[in-house]
């Protein structure tokens, strides 16, 4: 008999795969082995051919629900082997080579089960987990997936573990966490302790999966208010863990998909919409109508709601702009001030990770921030990259490493201004690069010169490309739908550094990997106060009204002005006709329409404006539009937005209702891009249009835009895995560094 070997590349390392290989085998009555690699996982099999193909094929089809793969390969392995029955062989390291590691995985419903059952040994034990559930990138020091490459390292299995996880039939067969009250990881107080703080109304730091988050009862507006201000949230809304989806449904209006991703293995923040009829503590989400809700992903989160607790407060462990903690020592020193008391654990966390949110919009979802649950999924682009790395943006830092025919993304970073940032990111890239064995050969980097993600990528030694912003956006949408163009691309945003030096953010492109031109744009308004007009919204609204009124400017920004109040000075007023910088931002468009209905004039948070903005405009019906005009003399071709503003102007001193305002804005952006996309495929006979840019974040504004564009025939491509945001351009920069590193060689 011939012995056949079978490769397998992906997600097969962590997620139960040699196992179910060993069962599978059992079943076939096949003699062999199989074995982790630092390449992914290798079958040895003494059998015919045909046997080898069934077996190859069967695996395919009745892989773990955790695993994916990616390659299958079957070669000759020349003569029998000679294996008895089939046997798990230790793991061999491959020099060089790479497997992909599993995200974080919710726990299971019959690990919880155990967990709630006074008869069996797991009872109540906060660390339960099997080989479908259970930390794997937060605690992977290094491939292959091995419990002596992971921070469980220490924790020696007791002689009950380690015959679960030596029984090929026992779902905890090498499942690499597994562990139990008697040799497990332990809670540094009881949860019952813990409840009643919350219950108390005091504010607790707890240790997760990826790293230290903040609780407190969600239903209580003291206990709300004093976290808020503890931690200087202003208005930026807190996420909520709620006992179930049942409870979920009490209190928000929840569609099939909501339910599914708050109950699937990755267990992330799920914006949902909120009930009329309910009424939450004011200082969750001030002024939103949509809450940020997740359900418990660790036995641990579970126990916190065995008493009358439904709803907590859990947000991120950390000071504001700072990466979340994740060591106890630095929890207890940074965190005193915000937290009552403490619920620590001494498993290590190698990897930090924050709580992804998605957002469920058009029928599928769409990430929002990509960390516990989903990094470091990969991307498969289905075809080979050179290695390269995308270092990200200024906000919502995420870096990517092209590896194979893979993309990697970090985690969520964060905003890219400061030193503990840095140090995170810098902290994660050597991770990620040990673990997939990555050397980039070239970096691509924002076009913008004072970004923090430039300058460290300018100061490092490897060779680099500057990506301009919104050509990284549309690449990045591009490369997660699989397609390499050329496409139309409509980048919309808040601020990107054009190459004419102003301030880009309402983008119509024709792109492909390797260049871009931009087709149009929306009309270009000064921007006088550098960031702060990105918070100030009073000032861009200054800006357009400036433009739409010219002479009349003065009157027509009274009541603006007056609103403003001393903010607003003389010389602000002067700056505006000699304002050198100038932006086409949509992002900017939004604040100014939000400062002039008067529903937003300053934002403690970045997207505030536009977030008020799309939930006033959801309470209205008005299905009519502003008219504008398309300027298609001089390319790149210009959307004049006067006349929408002279038309807001008008009807808020007629006392319109500003939801009404608000949707028929919405509305107007829709057209323009329906409008645009249709003028450009006659140009250029494109028929595929990819959205990107933290504008697509706006779900009702998706669900205006995207009939108008396959009403018209077109081919609509959008981000779900990755996001629409900041968070996603990495992806963009990496594919487009790739790409011209092949050119030049």
């Amino acid at each position: 008999m011939p012995a056949w070997r079978i490769f397998l590349r992906g997600t097969v390392q962590g997620v139960g795969f040699r196992p179910f290989v060993k069962r599978l085998a059992d079943r076939e009555r096949l003699s062999g082995s199989v074995c982790n690699t630092g390449d992914g996982v290798v079958v040895e099999l003494d059998c015919s051919e045909s046997a080898a193909a069934r077996f190859g094929e069967d695996l395919k089809r009745e892989k773990p629900p955790l695993a994916h793969i990616a390659e299958c390969r079957i070669e000759s392995g020349g003569t029998r082997n000679g294996h008895t029955g089939f046997t798990i062989e230790t793991s061999r390291p491959i020099p060089g080579a790479f497997t992909l590691v599993s995200p974080d995985i919710a726990v299971c419903s019959e690990c919880l089960a155990e967990t709630r059952d006074p008869a069996d040994r797991r009872y109540r034990y906060a660390f339960t987990n099997c080989t479908n559930c259970g930390p794997r990138y937060t605690i992977v020091r290094q491939t292959p997936y091995d419990r002596p490459n992971t921070t469980m390292a220490p924790f020696e299995m007791c002689a009950a573990c380690a015959a679960e996880y030596r029984d090929p039939a026992d779902r905890r067969f090498h499942a690499e966490p597994t562990a139990c009250p008697a040799c497990g990881p332990r809670l540094s107080a009881p949860v019952e302790e813990v409840i009643s703080a919350l219950a108390r109304g005091e504010s607790v730091a707890i240790k997760g999966l990826g790293g230290f988050q903040l609780a407190c009862d969600a239903l209580s507006a003291d206990a709300c208010g004093r976290l808020r201000a503890r931690k200087r949230r202003n208005h930026k809304p807190f996420a909520v863990m709620m006992r179930d989806a049942d409870t979920a449904a009490k209190y928000c209006d929840l569609n099939g998909g909501e339910r599914d991703l708050l109950r699937s293995h990755a267990a992330p923040i799920v914006l949902l919409q909120l009930r009329e009829d309910v009424h939450l503590p004011h200082a969750l989400a001030p002024g939103l109508d949509r809450i940020g809700v997740m359900l418990p992903p660790t036995p641990m989160h579970h126990q916190l709601f065995d008493g009358s607790l439904e709803c907590l407060v859990m947000t991120s462990g950390n000071i504001t702009e700072e990466p979340i903690v994740i060591h106890n020592d630095e929890a207890r020193a940074r965190l005193a001030p915000l937290a009552d008391r403490f619920l620590t654990h001494d498993r290590d966390i190698f990897m930090r990770a924050d709580d992804s949110v998605v957002r469920w919009c058009e029928g599928a979802p769409r990430v929002i921030r990509r960390a516990r649950g989903y990094a470091p999924d990969p991307i498969d682009l289905g075809f080979e990259m050179d290695e390269a790395l995308g270092v990200g943006a200024e906000l919502k830092n995420t870096f990517c490493l092209t590896k194979s025919r893979y993309a990697i993304l970090s985690q969520h970073i964060g905003d890219f201004e400061n030193l503990e940032t840095q140090e995170f990111f810098e902290e994660t890239l050597r991770n990620l690069t040990s673990v997939y064995h990555a050397s980039p050969a070239i970096l691509g980097h924002d076009l913008h010169p004072d970004y923090l993600s430039t300058r460290w990528a300018l100061a490092q030694p490897a060779p680099k490309i500057a990506v301009q912003h919104h050509h990284a956006h549309i690449a990045s949408c591009m490369a997660e739908n699989g397609i390499r163009g050329p496409v139309i691309g409509i980048a919309w945003d808040g601020t990107g550094y054009g190459t004419d030096g102003h301030i880009w953010g309402g983008e119509f492109l024709v792109c492909d990997f390797a260049a871009f031109r931009r087709a149009a744009h929306l009309r270009y308004v000064p921007l006088v106060g550098g960031d702060r007009a990105s918070r100030e919204g009073w000032r861009a609204a200054a800006a357009y009204l400036f433009e739409a009124f010219g002479d009349d400017y003065e009157r027509i920004s009274r009541p603006l002005r007056e609103t403003a109040d001393e903010r607003w000075g003389k010389a602000f007023d002067q700056m505006l006709p000699r304002a050198r910088v100038h932006t086409s931002s949509a992002g900017r468009f939004f604040d100014a329409v939000a400062a002039l209905t008067g529903i937003c004039l300053e934002s403690t948070f970045e997207g505030e404006a536009a977030m008020l903005l799309e939930a006033a405009a959801a309470k209205s019906c008005r299905e009519t539009s502003y008219p504008f005009k398309i300027e298609d003399t001089v390319l790149p071709w210009t959307v004049d937005t006067r006349s929408i503003i002279r038309n807001i102007v008008a009807e808020r001193a007629d006392d319109h209702n500003v939801s009404d305002i608000a949707r028929a804005f919405h509305h107007t952006l829709a057209l323009i891009m329906k409008t645009l996309a249709v003028r450009l495929r006659s140009e250029t006979g494109l028929n595929a249009v990819c959205l990107s840019g933290g504008t697509f974040q706006n779900a009702l504004l998706v669900s205006f835009v995207l009939p108008l564009l396959r009403a018209e025939g077109f081919e609509v491509f959008q981000h779900s895995r990755v996001p629409a945001n900041d968070g996603g351009i990495s992806l963009g920069q990496a594919v487009i560094a790739a790409g011209a590193l092949r050119a030049r060689l």
